[in-house]
């Protein structure tokens, strides 16, 4: 396996470019299918969704809006598990399905908090989208809607993740290398 220094640690590429943009791909098509009609709000979760979702709003074949909303829960390698809201949510979700576009779900946390927001705001339905999903480490009692990759409990960056802000745009997805 090809690894690459960034800051103190080693990953090692554990999903390539390729096979990225064709789930990523896939769950648009999904998606178009699924809310045909509907007009969805996509919401997407910054900062390490951002190319996630520019990607995913190329490949949707229905007419779709998307804002951004900012969370931070991690500090380094490690979630912290406090949630602080940076930037809020500005649109009417009054009647709007919403669709939550997440790089990655670990315990849950985050998109529970998420959805007790939203919930206020009286939208027709919410639903998940995440790229990544760790089901080891959930926490929460969540339905994920769109899963593009179930993995493993390993730290991961690349693809809009980072590991203290470094790695945000490799294409391909490495893993934290156990030298």
């Amino acid at each position: 396996m090809s690894t690459i220094q960034v800051r103190d640690k080693r990953f090692g590429v554990s999903i390539p470019e390729a096979e990225i943009k064709r789930r990523v791909k896939a769950l648009a098509e999904r998606i178009s299918k699924d809310l045909e009609g509907k007009n969805p709000l996509f919401l997407s979760v910054l900062n390490g969704s951002f190319i996630f979702t520019a990607d995913l709003m190329r490949e949707m074949t229905i007419p779709c809006e998307v804002s951004f909303v900012k969370l931070a829960s991690y500090e380094g390698t490690t979630s912290t598990g406090k949630i602080k809201e940076v930037i809020g949510i500005n649109e009417d979700l009054a009647g709007r399905t919403v669709v939550i576009v997440e790089d990655i779900v670990e315990s849950g946390t985050t998109m529970k908090r998420m959805i007790e927001q939203l919930g206020t705001r009286n939208p027709e339905s919410v639903r998940i989208c995440t790229l990544f999903f760790k089901p080891e480490k959930l926490k929460e009692d969540l339905k994920l809607d769109y899963v593009a990759f179930e993995i493993p409990n390993d730290f991961i960056l690349g693809y809009g993740l980072d590991y203290d802000q470094a790695g945000r745009g490799l294409k391909d997805v490495y893993t934290l290398a156990n030298d």
